[in-house]
């Protein structure tokens, strides 16, 4: 075997490929974008490109991965062939549990940097730290780098600011249409694309051979009828649609393609003010969920339907379920599928007895296997784990961190840690949802079985991935018959082979140089100097939870002084003042109807001097079937019964914008004004008295009412004991303590 010998490379640790190699020496050349299968060693290029560039030009080497758990990977990965200390290469990984002033101060001591992008996107919003002497910028999965994910934002910022900018962005697959791609290569500033298939004769040597087998099953009687149901029900909402004037297909040539079509139909009427457009709005709501229940009854089985099925009639049945879930729940033949759900006391759906068959034979045979299940559902994971556990087959499930109803996800320290005891061998089966798609580098693994199949290329590609790293591996895909798995296989493949071919044909047609504006560029931002980065402008608090908007990054760009922080009311703060409130016109509308806006608002306005309302959109009137009087009166109330200034703006941009000239006006006002409290021609006692309590920390007028109604004055409630103050309800324990601990506290 031949070594690849370089400075900074640990001697006889990375094996000599011809095919990275070559990459690599282009990758040197201009922003790249690898496009290479799974398993044929994207992050050994990359480690060439980061050794070459600090061994060449210094800096800082940047690598970014869309979760914990792949940055950990890629961490282990540097350490073991780039030894640190050698030219000064010092190692760090940041993720979101580390706190930002950590963060800064590592950035700096480090060389060599592994993170999540929304991290970095958090830091160079807050100007902890700039990207000026990165030299490489390495960009993982980078499919993801379109709308509005942090990858486009950050390569944006490192183009305009570093000195020697570089970008390697890798992915298996950048999906199967030529403008996604191009949107790709768009907001990466992508000059040069290279790309392999395990067909290219300098990558063959190193392809494991990779058996795929297809094992169709038959839908059981009992599904067939309850997706017999289904269908009647999706058939009539159909013609209820062609009755109001729309065009609609067929049922059995329902796409998400199609359904796309009559949901623009529909948006069309409302926006032309046509009261049938909110009516088929419900009935299309009907339609995408009964064709979820189809595909749910077709794929995954009779408990993940009847879960389904039981959800569907509770909402239809609660007070504040959807028009569509009501109507659903009084069908009677939702009702009659409903008790065929009840009638079921185990799984129904032969894949379950099959996967099962599988897993068992192959770890039999092979004891040291590793197998690797894909599902779509949380549902359906729970379920596989449940059931090879009493097969006596241990397995465990890595899901992603969000909680979803009563089940808790993994977090990310969770999952790499599932993923060590899985390598280590201490169970053999990991079952797990699309999250275990990206990256997972288990070498051993040598089966992965899909559930069911997925229509996207790159999922697919991905899931088949996970196995023949390191030797031969096998994939099986489960298939029902005559359903949408069938319709999803083929779709898949015939993507993948266009995504091949589109990537071929992008490739010969990249010159090494990205066109100006005036050649046809796109989206070309011009060179800006760093201090525009740095904010010197405004100061705005920013709730940290609006980091993935593009008002942030639009704030950013406008320089203002970005803290990030978690703001208990509002998403933005202005001074000591001001909170804003930022809703889109749709979110408005649906916190109206079916929660608490008053309420929120009520809120809002009891913790902030300058309540301020930011309501973002154009089509406020159009978005449900609400009396526009109704929508007025609403917006009065807000303004005059509860002082909170209402502002609208037609984009994220112009939002963007209001804040900033809000911010630039109040920071203007400097000490020419008071601050608290604030003074009026006329205020009487008691709205004195409301104003005194409210100025304690995180009190506010609503919890000063409170407590006046409580203790009957302000020295009732100065005197009182702590444990007299909690009991006072919105208060609690640490809120009653800080009113009694400053009440106290001397003055000095």
């Amino acid at each position: 075997m031949v070594w690849i010998t370089h400075p900074l490379i640990r001697p006889g640790s990375l094996e000599s490929r011809a095919y990275q190699l070559s990459i690599a020496m282009h990758a040197l050349d201009g922003h790249t974008m690898v496009v290479l299968p799974t398993g044929l060693g994207k992050t050994a290029i990359a480690l060439l490109v980061a050794a070459s560039r600090l061994y060449n030009q210094n800096g800082r080497i940047l690598m970014l991965a869309p979760t914990k758990p792949l940055v950990e990977q890629h961490y282990r990965f540097f350490k073991n062939y780039l030894p640190a200390g050698e030219n000064g290469s010092g190692f760090a990984m940041f993720t979101g549990e580390s706190p930002p002033e950590e963060r800064r101060n590592e950035f700096q001591g480090a060389n060599v940097i592994f993170a999540t992008p929304q991290v970095i996107k958090n830091d160079l919003l807050s100007g902890a730290y700039t990207l000026e002497d990165v030299t490489l910028l390495i960009i993982d999965e980078c499919h993801r780098a379109v709308g509005n994910y942090a990858y486009v934002f950050i390569a944006g910022r490192y183009r305009e600011t570093a000195r020697l900018p570089l970008i390697l962005a890798m992915t298996a697959s950048p999906g199967g249409r030529d403008e996604k791609v191009r949107e790709i290569c768009r907001n990466l500033g992508i000059e040069i694309i290279e790309s392999r298939t395990e067909h290219d004769t300098d990558v063959m040597p190193y392809v494991h051979e990779r058996e795929i087998e297809v094992i169709e099953v038959t839908l059981p009687v009992p599904l067939q009828r309850a997706v017999d149901d289904l269908n009647e029900l999706l058939e009539k909402r159909l013609r209820s649609l062609q009755e109001l004037g729309y065009t609609v297909p067929k049922r059995q040539q329902l796409s998400m393609k199609s359904l796309s079509l009559v949901n623009a139909q529909i948006q069309d009427r409302i926006h032309g003010k046509d009261a049938s457009g909110y009516a088929a709005a419900s009935i299309y709501a009907e339609v995408m969920k009964l064709r979820h229940a189809i595909s749910l009854a077709e794929s995954q089985g009779s408990r993940v339907l009847a879960a389904y099925v039981h959800r569907l009639f509770s909402e239809g049945s609660s007070t504040g379920g959807s028009k569509a879930a009501v109507r659903l729940a009084r069908d009677p033949v939702f009702i009659r599928l409903l008790e065929r759900c009840m009638s079921w006391n185990e799984e129904l759906h032969p894949k379950m007895e099959i996967m099962a068959g599988i897993s068992g034979t192959q770890l039999s045979r092979f004891p040291e296997s590793r197998i690797i299940i894909f599902a779509t559902f949380r549902d359906m994971v729970q379920q596989i784990v449940d059931f090879l556990g009493s097969r006596g087959i241990p397995a465990e499930r890595f899901i992603g961190q969000a909680a979803r109803d009563t089940e808790r996800g993994l977090s990310q320290k969770q999952q790499i840690e599932a993923l060590d005891r899985f390598r280590a061998g201490q169970f053999r089966v990991l079952v797990a949802t699309s999250v275990g798609e990206e990256g997972l580098d288990v070498p051993s693994t040598d089966m992965v079985i899909f559930y069911e199949a997925v229509p996207s290329e790159i999922r697919s590609i991905q899931r088949k991935g996970r196995t023949g790293r390191s030797g031969a591996g096998t994939i099986v895909v489960l298939v029902t018959k005559g359903t949408s798995d069938e319709t999803f296989r083929y779709v898949s493949q015939s993507r993948e082979k266009a995504m091949v071919s589109g990537i071929r044909r992008l490739g010969s047609r990249m010159d090494g140089t990205i066109p100006s504006p005036e050649q046809g560029g796109e989206d070309m931002v011009p060179q800006k100097k760093i201090d525009e980065f740095l904010g010197d402008g405004p100061a705005v608090i920013v709730d940290d939870r609006e980091t993935s908007s593009k008002v942030v990054e639009q704030l950013s760009a406008l320089g203002a002084r970005i803290t990030l922080r978690r703001l208990p009311f509002g998403d933005y703060g202005i001074g000591d003042r001001i909170i804003i409130e930022r809703k889109r016109a749709r979110d408005f509308v649906d916190t109206l109807v079916d929660r608490d806006l008053l309420g929120q608002l009520r809120e809002l306005a009891g913790h902030a001097l300058r309540p301020v309302l930011i309501i973002e959109g154009d089509d406020l009137f159009t978005q449900r079937d609400i009396h526009p009087n109704a929508l007025r009166g609403m917006l009065a109330a807000i303004a005059v019964d509860l002082g909170v200034s209402v502002f609208f703006t037609r984009n994220e941009e112009d939002t963007a914008q209001m804040i900033h000239v809000l911010a630039k006006r109040e920071e203007g006002r400097g000490e020419r004004a008071p601050r608290l409290p604030l003074h009026k021609a006329y205020r009487s006692s008691r709205e004195e008295q409301e104003m005194i309590v409210a100025s304690f920390p995180e009190i506010g007028l609503k919890n000063a009412r409170l407590l006046l109604e409580a203790f009957g004055s302000i020295q009732g409630i100065i005197t009182a004991t702590e444990e007299d103050l909690s009991r006072v309800r919105g208060i609690g324990k640490k809120k009653a303590h800080r009113i009694y601990e400053l009440a106290r506290k001397t003055y000095d």
